[in-house]
């Protein structure tokens, strides 16, 4: 089963890929950027902000899909300046206070809409 997952309360995709795919037990959530869904607004230069905002918006879309953050299996996080590591990690530390999922985090030499960070995630679902 490979079902399209999508919620009007996360950013549209800002290309030809779906917000997640639930297939069988598992939803994997595509990137999302730190953009403020109520504001439309990524606030630039606060890679805090920005994570705090890119997992707001995977934890929407994971609820759209019928699970959870705390369901998080793996995390990929993708950050322009390793120097933000421990100010992104603070952040990400809130919404995984236990338990936390598989991660990795990558330097990469930019990304869209010129945002510091970005995260996509694989979470399991209830079947």
């Amino acid at each position: 089963m490979r079902k399209i997952v999508h919620s009007d309360n996360a950013p549209a995709a800002v290309g030809p890929y779906s917000q997640g795919i639930r297939a069988g037990n598992l939803l994997f959530i595509s990137g999302q950027l730190g953009l403020d869904v109520e504001t439309g607004q990524i606030p630039y230069g606060d890679v805090e902000a920005q994570a705090r905002n890119v997992l707001k918006n995977l934890a929407t879309i994971a609820e759209a899909g019928g699970t959870s953050l705390a369901q998080a299996v793996k995390v990929t996080v993708y950050l322009t300046d390793m120097g933000d590591f421990e100010k992104m990690n603070q952040v990400y530390a809130t919404f995984f206070p236990e338990n936390p999922p598989a991660r990795v985090c990558v330097a990469v030499s930019g990304l869209p809409k010129g945002v510091e960070v970005e995260m996509d995630v694989v979470c399991l679902c209830e079947e």
